[in-house]
């Protein structure tokens, strides 16, 4: 059939189409588009020669065209590169939501003016990603970093050229391996529309009290183009090009990359699993993390070809995923929510009764799936405003301060917001090291929120899905005061990596399945073994068994033990040491009440402590102590053991009890900033 010439260049060969899958396809020479449209409307797919605004050609998709709701045309031999296109759907203009590109949005907070001018682009260019494959890192060696694509580098601090593209991410890369990342997790990377569409007769809203400024879609969480990267996000012009670029370089360099997809009420169920197998054979990304509430999460998690891709979402429904409670040889699915960072946030600010939700946290680690642990996340206050701020200050976003959580688990440390205050200062820099201690050396998968460990802040803001400022940037010029802290979080990730006590590879049993005479994990308080759990305790000391690492690793992997003292009262506590046997010492690995990076010890000149059975923690500080020596199997330790294990099933380590009078306490009190 031969269809009616609208251009004098242009006139094409037109046959049904195949029905090999939604959007463009390429089949040969020939060009096909297929679209789904409900029955009883009439549909024409329009192709617009590139940079002209009306249609050079309108093509029927008749009844001859349709397969159930599918709509499906072939052009032979189409120019496809030299096109741009849309369909008109009972009159009204429809973009692809299939589109591999969106044409239209190049400029970040413009809207497209005028119907038709938002539009479709197929891409077919050949890409050579050099033998890249997505890496699959083991959760248990996984540290993660989650940031904004706009926000990381648009910051004039930052030093990249190309700011608030995925060219920026690519720049910083290097920063990210130095810091000891190997995941990247991105918001929304798709065509999302940040501003409203243009609209003559309704100009786009303004935020009320500031006639200058326009709402926005910062975070990207609504309906979108799930197949397009997004072309503002593009320093090139090519976002498909770009995005494959910054793939391949974080893929060189060790970097897992994540894609976080936003699926609002109504996406179709069959939508998002083409948009998961899309991004995942397209952009070789290495995994996902989406909303429970609407996303298919267990036909994800079922579907073969994403059974080693990284799946995250709040929560699984384990029955439906796995047989009988099967362990997957690769564990790729995670548990992504706000709870370790709302129970560790409370015991950090030394809230009463969260002895038990902090342990538990720290420890968790299911078989089936892995657990994110963060402190901070783009939806909340960064770990900077969480000891800065006691309440949010969500005025600029318009709304009277009513959006944004209320329930923050924040302390300002004395004084609202910035100050000038030496102590308080001191107090806020000793409680974000304690806060990245809490977190990387508990079991989990730790994530850092992009920002935090520079010590950025969004002045107390604590939801600022609207602004695109300074407010939403991260500042890499963190100041004085606080410009330890990258090299400290660095110097910690580092020391995680090298222990593997802290992020093993199964749960921890707290019971001496080895008959070694201690379990692999347990808990003291003023006297050892006996952590002490009552409701008004804020302390408690975790005991970590090194030699069940290289029991469980077969001997390919050793590591010390370690004793970590937490103690986030006011006021110091006593911790009584379990006995290290032979020549065993406890040395200091880790002191937060050390001001700036010299409370992480170098390895080999860690300060010995000089009484081995008791030590004096100062308030709000953590000590990790180190020490070599195998335990020997003796009936004690076996009866100690058993006792851990009591405390494990009774969710409690029983009444604090007396202790021993020590000599010399005084000389075990570890000095404070």
């Amino acid at each position: 059939m031969r269809m009616k010439r609208l251009d004098e260049g242009f006139q094409y060969s037109v046959k049904d189409g195949t029905y090999h899958g939604l959007g463009v396809q390429k089949l040969g020479d020939d060009i096909c588009f297929t679209i789904a449209v409900p029955d009883r409307k009439r549909c024409s797919l329009l192709l617009y020669k590139r940079g002209e605004k009306e249609a050079a050609a309108s093509i029927p998709m008749g009844s001859s065209s349709r397969y159930g709701d599918l709509r499906s045309v072939m052009i032979e031999k189409l120019p496809v590169e030299e096109y741009e296109y849309n369909y008109l759907v009972d009159g009204q203009v429809v973009t692809d939501p299939y589109a591999l590109m969106i044409c239209g949005r190049e400029s970040w907070g413009r809207a497209p003016k005028g119907e038709g001018a938002l539009r479709g682009r197929a891409v077919f260019d050949a890409y050579d990603w050099q033998g890249d494959a997505p890496l699959q890192i083991p959760w248990s060696e996984v540290v993660v970093y989650a940031t904004h694509v706009r926000g990381f580098t648009k910051h004039a601090s930052s030093g990249v050229k190309a700011k608030g593209t995925f060219a920026g991410i690519a720049e910083k890369i290097p920063y990210l391996k130095e810091l000891g990342i190997n995941q990247l997790e991105l918001m929304p990377v798709y065509e999302f529309a940040e501003v409203e569409p243009w609209d003559e007769k309704r100009p786009p809203l303004r935020r009320p009290g500031n006639g200058q400024t326009e709402l926005l879609n910062y975070w990207g969480y609504a309906d979108a183009y799930y197949f397009a990267p997004k072309a503002s996000y593009s320093a090139s012009g090519d976002p498909v090009r770009e995005f494959k670029d910054l793939v391949r370089k974080l893929h060189e360099n060790g970097i897992e990359l994540v894609l976080e997809f936003h699926f609002p009420r109504g996406t179709r169920t069959a939508l998002a699993l083409d948009c998961v197998r899309h991004w995942v054979l397209e952009y070789h990304i290495d995994g996902i993390h989406v909303n429970r509430d609407q996303a298919p999460v267990e036909a994800l998690a079922q579907d073969p070809l994403l059974s080693h891709t990284k799946i995250m979402t709040e929560s699984f429904r384990l029955d439906e995923i796995y047989e009988e409670r099967r362990i997957p040889n690769f564990r790729n699915l995670a548990e992504y929510n706000d709870g370790f960072m709302l129970d560790v946030r409370r015991f950090l600010k030394g809230d009463e009764g969260q002895l038990v939700p902090f342990t538990w946290r720290a420890r968790r680690n299911p078989a089936e799936y892995a657990v994110i642990n963060y402190m901070a996340n783009h939806n909340g206050f960064t770990l900077m405003d969480a000891v800065s701020y006691d309440e949010k200050h969500n005025e600029a976003n318009g709304e009277e301060n009513h959006d944004g959580t209320d329930f923050n688990y924040s302390w300002n440390c004395g004084e609202e917001g910035a100050s000038r205050k030496k102590r308080t200062l001191s107090l806020r820099a000793r409680q974000l090291r304690n806060a990245f201690v809490l977190l990387l050396l508990s079991q989990g998968t730790p994530l850092i929120y992009g920002g935090d460990e520079m010590g950025n802040s969004q002045s107390g803001n604590n939801n600022v899905y609207c602004q695109d400022n300074e407010l939403s940037w991260v500042n890499w010029k963190t100041g004085k005061t606080f410009g330890f802290l990258t090299e400290y979080v660095k110097k910690l990730i580092a020391f995680r990596k090298k222990h593997p006590v802290f992020h093993q590879k199964q749960e921890l049993r707290m019971t001496d399945y080895l008959s070694c005479g201690h379990p692999d994990l347990s808990y003291h308080g003023k006297r050892a073994w006996l952590g002490d759990f009552e409701n008004y305790s804020r302390s408690v000391g975790i005991f970590y068994g090194g030699d069940y690492i290289e029991a469980n690793s077969g001997g390919k992997e050793t590591d010390s033990f370690f004793y970590v003292a937490y103690n986030m009262h006011w006021i110091p506590h006593e911790f009584a040491l379990p006995h290290l046997p032979g020549n065993g010492k406890w040395k200091i690995a880790v002191d937060t009440g050390v001001e700036g990076t010299a409370g992480i010890y170098e390895e080999g000149k860690e300060p010995l402590l000089s009484d081995q059975r008791m030590i004096v923690v100062p308030e709000r500080t953590i000590l990790v102590l180190t020490g070599r020596g195998r335990i020997e199997n003796k009936p004690e330790g076996k009866k100690k053991a058993g006792t851990a294990a009591r405390q494990k099933r009774s969710g409690s380590s029983g009444k604090p009890g007396k202790t021993e009078k020590t000599e010399k306490t005084e000389q075990n009190r570890i000095e404070t900033s």
